[in-house]
């Protein structure tokens, strides 16, 4: 029996061994590969700074190898030349000169993630998933995104035009936009509607919106909301760590919010609910559009599949992978897709999106003009009757706002339910 057992121990040894050196000859081959196609690199490098017909500059030449290197790898990691660099550094302070608009390269074309609101490409009527087809008659299909954000941007009341291919109605449209100061409101909106029925609008996930968050809450509380329609529609994403900081105010702690999944063990991360005091018994309903992206998903998808919210309206856009900016010696940066978001039941979120539980398309209710009682007095009789706010009184935006009165019905249903 002994012996059996040494002669195991002595073959696993040897399969041990078999399998570490094939291991090792694949990574020296791997390696060499590698040398070889750099040597390629180099001798190409060469035969043009030779025999191209201008002098060229070998920075130049490096610069332009690393960008299509990085746009052939999907469309969200791209090489930084050091003043694009410094631009996206500028980007955090949350101000800047341009049209308001977010975009990534999908299927290949320049595509609008979002309008944010009220910003010069909102108020001209830019949608999400437009394609940019041209810029000031310049076609974009070749354009890398740093490309294209510069030829976007520029100095504010300096116009810009723009030809979109606008795939669900079929059509070429033109816009002329005048660039203004871009400045970021974390949240647009916060009030009650109706009935107890408040209404936060948030419209990105920036360092101080948990503090925001918190304020507009308290603020409502105060004005006696009893349940919460959170609008993250148009919301183009933001920093991770306040998306989670946003859906853990809703969810129990110690609960996954997110996770995302990369190559590296040091990319495979986990983040969970840490807050010590969740508001787990105010009715929810989440609206979210196609121009919901990154964090808004985040946070969608986590209230969905705890069943903590009802998600309403139409599927996000699908924009579930994260991007670690990496610096160069030489004051660039890789800006390069690490790892992919995944929601608390493993779902993926990238190019998938988060499907609502509810369907509801954008569009506008026409509202017919309310007929006023003829006499003053038959006007003051009736407002003393009613308990609820005149209609009046009640934002316009609300009543016309296809998607806004379903949540309204859903969540007088809901306590309706729950008295």
């Amino acid at each position: 029996m002994r012996k059996k057992i040494i002669l195991g121990i002595i073959l696993g040894i040897g399969i041990l061994a078999i399998t570490s050196l094939s291991l090792a000859e694949l990574e020296r081959k791997k390696k060499e590969d590698l040398y070889r196609e750099v040597e390629l690199f180099s001798d190409a490098l060469a035969i043009i700074q030779s025999d191209f017909v201008s002098e060229v500059n070998s920075k130049d030449l490096i610069y332009g190898a690393l960008k299509g290197m990085l746009a052939s790898l999907d469309p969200h990691s791209q090489f930084l030349d050091p003043e694009t660099y410094n631009d996206l550094k500028a980007d955090t302070e949350g101000k800047f000169g341009g049209l308001g608009i977010e975009i990534t390269i999908k299927d290949g074309l320049l595509t609008v993630v979002t309008p944010i609101e009220d910003t010069p490409a909102w108020r001209v009527g830019i949608k999400a998933n437009d394609r940019i087809v041209k810029i000031d008659n310049e076609l974009s299909r070749d354009m890398t995104l740093t490309e294209a954000v510069r030829k976007l941007r520029g100095k504010p009341g300096e116009p810009v035009n723009l030809t979109i291919l606008r795939e669900s109605e079929k059509k070429i449209l033109e816009f002329k936009i005048v660039r203004d100061i871009i400045r970021i409101k974390d949240i647009k909106d916060a009030r009650i509607l109706q009935n107890g029925i408040g209404y936060i609008r948030l419209t990105e996930f920036r360092e101080g919106t948990p503090q925001q968050f918190d304020a507009a809450i308290e603020k409502l509380k105060k004005e006696g909301m009893d349940a919460l329609i959170l609008d993250l529609r148009n919301n183009p994403g933001g920093l991770l760590d306040v998306a989670v900081k946003i859906a853990e105010r809703f969810i129990e702690k110690d609960r996954l919010i997110v996770s995302t999944q990369g190559r590296k063990g040091g990319q495979n991360l986990k983040f969970f609910s840490r807050l010590e005091r969740p508001i787990l018994d105010l009715p929810l309903v989440v609206l979210i559009n196609a121009g919901s992206a990154s964090g808004s998903e985040i946070v969608a998808a986590a209230l969905q599949d705890y069943k903590r919210a009802i998600i309403l309206g139409e599927r996000s856009f699908g924009k579930g992978s994260v991007q670690t900016v990496i610096p160069l010696s030489d004051g660039s940066a890789l800006r390069l897709t690490t790892s992919k978001y995944f929601t608390p039941q493993g779902k993926e979120i990238h190019e998938k999106g988060v499907i609502p539980d509810i369907l509801v398309e954008e569009g506008r209710i026409e509202l017919a003009e309310e007929k006023l009682p003829e006499k003053i007095d038959e006007i003051f009789q009736t407002l003393k009757k009613e308990e609820k706010k005149p209609l009046e009184e009640i934002p316009a935006d609300y009543r016309s706002d296809n998607q806004l009165m379903r949540a309204m019905d859903i969540l007088k249903a809901l306590k309706i339910y729950r008295k």
